[in-house]
């Protein structure tokens, strides 16, 4: 039986026949439950399926999806795991609910990738990429991954924003602290990138797109670990241990959307990396060439710059939260006691 590679939008968006939906405190939101109770993630009935043929084809051609997974996020973090909990367990649970609360409003912004266009690649290299991934990003692949970050609201259906913020408001209570402000932008800026000459930089943009998306997916998956953590932990949320166990699942099923999404990307930026793009300058350029740089880059900025940068700014913030309680020097001193060596040398 030949294997499937071509997709309508329509199918690529098509959802399981679920025995339950997703309903949490007082929110429908996206995905459900199939008969036994296991949650699968949206429009996942013909995508994941696609995806699994278009990484067998791409095998089959020689290549393979993007060498990367979130380890290479491994290292510095602030505050870290142990410094987290002993804010909660002093009262100061501002900083988790404002990463749960950053973390929703920055899924929000995902929803752009169902309204945006992006550059054809079929135009801007020599292979016929119609029965690949990378043809089908204009043609429901990138919006399913945009619908699930920010849901549909004209529907009154949740994405992971709404998700996130369901389970913040579960562990917590609503409004149990103001709302924070939220970073511009938590990828790799434009600015300092250096474009293959003669390639479409309209192609490259998008390359380099892709590319801080995964990053983007990465980084939250360690957020996934440090949240589910926290919130399973029996020695917090004492009060709200039934709700805040709760919160934790639905951690893990947006962990479990999000591994599509991971998926996704490594397969995409995978068959890139495998083309040869049409360039101005003489003979095609080789996918690898422009895929590889741009991403060194990025994880060097990932890894060395950026985590220095939000750890000092972090610090000044929390230090005053921490100083601003009834016995602030001491809460501060048993922070600071239980910084990571690496944090400490930054």
């Amino acid at each position: 039986m030949a294997r499937q590679l071509v997709y309508t939008e329509a199918e690529l968006l098509r959802s399981h026949d679920y025995a339950q939906p997703q309903q949490e405190a007082g929110h429908r939101l996206h995905g459900g439950f199939v008969d036994g109770g296991r949650y699968v993630p949206p429009r996942c009935l013909v995508r994941e399926p696609a995806l699994d043929a278009w990484t067998a084809a791409l095998r089959e051609r020689g290549g393979e999806w993007l060498a990367a997974d979130a380890s290479l996020l491994d290292g510095l973090r602030y505050p870290n795991a142990a410094q987290m909990k002993l804010l909660l367990q002093e009262g100061l649970g501002q900083s988790f609910w404002n990463t749960l609360t950053i973390t929703g409003k920055i899924e929000a912004r995902g929803r752009v990738l169902a309204e945006m266009t992006f550059p054809e690649f079929g135009e801007s290299v020599e292979e016929d990429v119609s029965e690949m991934a990378v043809g089908h990003l204009n043609r429901g692949l990138l919006k399913a991954h945009g619908i699930d970050e920010g849901g549909e609201p004209e529907r009154g259906i949740g994405g992971h924003d709404t998700m996130w913020f369901a389970l913040r408001d579960l562990a917590f209570g609503a409004g149990a602290y103001p709302e924070p402000e939220v970073p511009e932008s938590i990828g790799r800026g434009e600015e300092e990138i250096v474009f293959h000459p003669g390639v479409s930089e309209a192609v490259q943009r998008t390359i380099y797109f892709l590319l801080n998306l995964l990053l983007i997916e990465f980084r939250a998956e360690r957020g996934f670990q440090l949240s589910e953590a926290l919130l399973r932990d029996p020695e917090l949320f004492c009060d709200r241990r039934a709700e805040a166990e709760k919160a934790a699942e639905i951690v893990g099923r947006i962990r479990t959307d999000e591994e599509v999404h991971v998926a996704s990307l490594r397969l995409y930026l995978g068959e890139i990396r495998d083309l040869h793009f049409k360039s101005t300058e003489g003979a095609a350029v080789p996918g690898h060439e422009i895929v590889d740089p741009f991403w060194a880059a990025i994880v060097k900025w990932a890894t060395v710059e950026q985590p220095r940068l939000a750890a000092e700014q972090q610090r000044a913030l929390i230090t005053e939260r921490i100083l601003a309680a009834e016995e602030g020097p001491r809460i501060l001193s048993a922070f600071e006691t239980l910084a990571d060596r690496d944090e400490e040398a930054a």
